[in-house]
């Protein structure tokens, strides 16, 4: 059934077109379904507000428990108002819709629309506008569903707030801009929520699926605009809601909320009645001020001075390297020497060489502990995960032109007595009991779809342990952070 925006007296009102299609079409229900998800939530979420939140919009079966890590974060904190921007999936139009009536309407209430920091935004000129664009039924018969199916969650943990629902109908890149840019001054002056509504990679298996969506997070992450804007219009990356994460990432520059945090991440083929075949991508992030995170975050990375990221010059010197390491020791060549070292690469740190063959992996050795200055370790570790990893058998000439090579530089390791700090994605783990030791890295979690206890589980294994070791008092945990980084991260 159809349904026209309707009017309550003078107010024009936008319906819940999507309840009992997305999402449940009773109040009770939603709750009940909501609080389950947000109860599931496992992991430290951080404790500080944040700025904005990626949430993705599938229906709830599907991404609603990775939503609830989006939700989870803004739990307990205030704001003015929410932005609310989602994609447009029934319609196309040039510019950004704010929507031109009074409310939007859910199974839970109603969420009034804040019209002064629209008709700020809309001050943006003609890529932002006030409009019923997006808002209603579409051209496809049906209506835009990425939006609406963010405000039962906002308005279980925050009640009915005042929004700003908005709309993009292209990925034009001006468009994004002005709507970024608007947002971002109108920010320093209202306390607002930004939640940019999005899905992940669309219809590939399942890990193609997770390939391409860790391609993805690891350029938010960065905060590689636009990086992220290149690899959404040449569609090495993917997602439905390009647009909005762009407009937000620049709304959230320009306040210096720079430190995303993935919260989570899952596809529809993780569900119990998913099909791996085809799946969509989801994940759940939050931005926060540049250098800030929980405090057991805080206090892991200042611990060493060391820890600091490479920018993508030091990545590329570090990966030609290790590749011109690989072809010169394979064909038995004198290995490189390197010139114009930059000053980080001079430091000590780990460092690991993963060589892959058609997507498998042909060789991984490392160092965890700085023994070595960075480009030593990678002149090593290249050399013997091309030659000396045990579980393989020597890479051979004929394989070359086959090969692709990431490197991971790693953060000091640090020892840690509560497992719930580990972030999926983000951390590696190294279990040791006595004289068991085994290491994982962070990317090996996300390739097999992993949670935390399943990773740990796995280490425990790698070490030569019972899987349930990690719970002995007995056994040390250390976890560090990598830096991962390959030809396609780095186009």
């Amino acid at each position: 059934m159809l349904f026209a925006c309707i009017k309550t007296g003078n107010a024009k009102e936008r319906p819940a077109y999507n309840a009992g299609l997305f999402y449940p079409n009773s109040a009770a229900e939603i709750r009940q379904t909501v609080d389950k998800y947000l109860a599931a939530v496992r992991g430290e979420i951080p404790t500080l507000k944040p700025f904005a939140v990626i949430a993705p919009h599938a229906g709830y079966p599907y991404s609603g428990p990775v939503a609830a890590y989006s939700y989870a974060a803004v739990k307990g904190h205030s704001y003015d108002a929410v932005v609310v921007i989602s994609p447009c999936h029934v319609d196309y139009f040039d510019f950004a819709s704010i929507y031109d009536g009074d409310a939007y309407l859910t199974p839970l209430g109603r969420l009034n629309v804040e019209k002064t920091i629209a008709q700020k935004l809309a001050a943006a000129g003609k890529e932002v506008q006030v409009s019923s664009k997006g808002h209603g039924i579409g051209m496809s018969g049906r209506a835009e569903h990425s939006l609406e199916v963010q405000l039962p969650f906002l308005q279980i943990i925050l009640g009915n707030i005042p929004i700003v629902p908005i709309v993009i109908g292209t990925l034009d890149r001006n468009v994004i801009e002005a709507l970024g840019q608007q947002l971002g001054e109108l920010a320093k002056t209202y306390d607002l929520l930004i939640v940019a509504s999005s899905d992940l990679s669309h219809y590939h298996d399942y890990e193609t699926c997770k390939k391409f969506d860790r391609r993805f997070m690891d350029i938010v992450e960065s905060f590689a605009i636009d990086k992220l804007y290149r690899g959404l219009t040449a569609k090495t990356v993917e997602a439905c809601g390009g647009g909005p994460i762009i407009a937000t990432m620049i709304a959230a520059q320009r306040n210096n909320y720079t430190s995303v945090e993935l919260l989570h991440y899952a596809n529809s083929g993780d569900v119990p009645f998913g099909d791996k075949s085809r799946v969509v991508g989801y994940m759940a992030a939050a931005f926060y001020k540049e250098n800030s995170s929980s405090k057991k975050e805080t206090s892991m990375k200042s611990a060493n001075p060391l820890n600091r990221t490479l920018n993508q010059a030091e990545q590329k010197f570090l990966l030609q390297l290790a590749e011109d390491v690989i072809h010169a020791c394979v064909r038995g060549e004198p290995l490189p020497k390197p010139q114009d070292i930059p000053p980080i690469c001079k430091e000590k740190r780990g460092a690991f060489v993963t060589i892959k063959k058609h997507g498998q992996l042909r060789g991984c050795i490392g160092y965890v502990l700085p023994v070595y200055p960075l480009y030593e370790t990678v002149i090593e570790v290249a050399q013997s995960a091309a030659l000396r990893d045990p579980r393989f058998n020597p890479v051979t000439p004929a394989e070359l032109k086959h090969l692709e090579v990431e490197v991971s530089v790693l953060t000091v390791p640090e020892k840690i007595d509560d497992p719930s700090i580990i972030k999926v994605g983000k951390h590696g783990i190294i279990i040791k009991q006595g004289f068991y030791q085994g290491l994982l890295l962070p990317q090996v979690a996300t390739d097999y779809g992993w949670d935390r206890e399943t990773f740990l589980q796995h280490t425990c294994r790698k070490a030569g342990l019972p899987p349930d070791a990690w719970k002995d008092k007995n056994t040390e945990i250390s976890i560090f952070s990598a830096q991962v980084f390959n030809r396609e991260t780095l186009k």
